[in-house]
């Protein structure tokens, strides 16, 4: 499985592409395209562009959860394929992977938060998918739908309200799940920001695939505002993991990064990387 950054708040030194606070990262594995997340605005398309990626050829788009840092970039894909359309090249109907509660409205102080992209109007260009269950999306890539919080130290905390058929509510995030890819050195987790808490995200894991070995993680891990102990707790928990390899980003966070390189293996990440998972 190949994996390439093309949105991150980070950028790599000598590839001139775009920074953005949002996640999008392309994987292809057994001939086919995955877009997890999709940043937040048209750096998307800008980065990928750049890099030679055709977006109007995906196989699936899966979202991690429905914050606009990472479901903003949708709007400027669905541009992208009409553009492509009224130049008579029409590509597959890519699947639509995401929780149901993804697109509810969401809300901090105020602020609107959540896709500004409908459900109904993305149906006129997906094949719709959303699920609190596991979905397969290749032969060794996994979609992990809702995620079980069961760690004390990640115990859920509110961001927020989200609004549903019932009125607002505190938003616990629901919506919020990862991607595994089951290699033959173990899993490698691939996420969006984590707020279910990487570590319920990896037992998770574990769970849906049956292996337990922890090849490499990838992705935002929201401990920027996190307190010292969690994020102790956390490097920890990681570490008795036995994560082979740590590429935190987006959401991590400079002192998350710092104390969780004294126990693992922290690797750079920005736009632009490229790394193949075996």
């Amino acid at each position: 499985m190949k994996l390439t950054v093309v949105v991150d708040n980070n950028t790599l030194i000598d590839r001139y592409l775009l920074g953005e606070p949002g996640v999008s990262l392309l994987l292809h594995d057994g001939g086919r395209q995955v877009l997890f997340d999709c940043g937040y605005s048209d750096v998307l398309c800008k980065n990928a562009a750049r890099l030679g990626i055709d977006l109007g050829e995906l196989d699936v788009v899966a979202l991690s959860h429905g914050h606009l840092d990472h479901t903003w970039g949708l709007a400027h894909l669905l541009s992208l394929f009409n553009a492509r359309a009224c130049e008579g090249r029409i590509g597959s109907r890519p699947l639509l992977v995401a929780h149901p509660e993804a697109f509810l409205p969401k809300r901090v102080s105020g602020m609107f938060i959540g896709s500004m992209v409908s459900e109904a109007a993305l149906g006129d260009h997906f094949t719709m998918r959303l699920t609190r269950e596991p979905l397969r999306l290749t032969d060794w890539l996994f979609f992990l739908g809702e995620i079980p919080r069961r760690i004390p130290f990640e115990a859920p905390t509110p961001l927020g309200v989200r609004v549903t058929p019932k009125g607002a509510v505190p938003d616990l995030l629901p919506d919020d799940s990862a991607l595994a890819y089951l290699g033959e050195k173990g899993l490698v987790i691939i996420t969006g920001c984590a707020h279910a808490g990487i570590c319920n995200i990896v037992a998770h894991a574990r769970e849906v695939t049956g292996e337990r070995r922890v090849s490499a993680i990838i992705g935002g891990l929201h401990l920027h505002d996190a307190a010292p102990d969690r994020i102790d707790a956390v490097a920890a928990w990681l570490a008795e993991a036995g994560v082979a390899a740590l590429y935190p980003c987006h959401c991590t966070g400079f002192a998350a990064t710092l104390a969780l390189s004294r126990v693992l293996p922290v690797s750079e990440v920005g736009v632009g990387l490229s790394l193949i998972f075996e």
